[in-house]
């Protein structure tokens, strides 16, 4: 079991605020927000107290929520950052390649990104991640920089609401 301390509960305080915006959400009819387990096969399980002691992952995950908003498809990944600089190395590929296929598909994907020292949550449109993503891959930077963000997309304090993200994603539909 990860310890208070590990990298691996790194997270779980933005999933928490996800999972409960979302419930928000759903509670005034405003979308339909599930968070997707990633799939893992476990290789030891406590007989005692049933638990799992040691598993693997069974295939890359995608994203890590998926829903609708109001009839618009809509997928994210929820991110952590605790300086200006984000490394691109924190999304992988796949996930991309995910997001590109959804957005074709006419859904709308982005990521969430939470500035811990800043305190700020941002909305990074895909089509902005792509711009930075390809710049990377065509050997520019491989990160981008909070300076380099559209203050536009910084998400403002709404009350009761702890990721206002749907602020963000009017938006990106208003930019398309």
């Amino acid at each position: 079991m990860p310890t208070w301390n590990s990298r691996g509960l790194r997270g779980s305080t933005l999933e928490d605020m996800l999972n409960r915006t979302n419930e928000k959400y759903l509670e005034n009819h405003l979308g339909l927000i599930q968070k997707i387990p990633t799939p893992i096969t476990p290789i030891n399980i406590d007989k005692e107290t049933r638990h799992i002691t040691l598993a693997y992952f069974d295939q890359k995950s995608t994203v890590d929520y998926i829903g609708v908003v109001q009839g618009v498809p809509v997928c994210f990944d929820a991110k952590e950052c605790n300086t200006d600089t984000f490394p691109l190395q924190n999304i992988h590929e796949h996930q991309v390649r995910f997001m590109q296929e959804f957005e074709h598909q006419d859904g709308i994907a982005f990521i969430l990104i939470f500035f811990t020292s800043r305190n700020e949550f941002y909305y990074l449109p895909f089509k902005e991640l792509i711009r930075f993503w390809e710049r990377g891959q065509n050997g520019g930077r491989k990160s981008f920089r909070y300076d380099e963000l559209s203050p536009e997309y910084i998400l403002p304090e709404v009350p009761g609401v702890l990721v206002p993200y749907l602020n963000g994603l009017q938006r990106d539909l208003e930019s398309r």
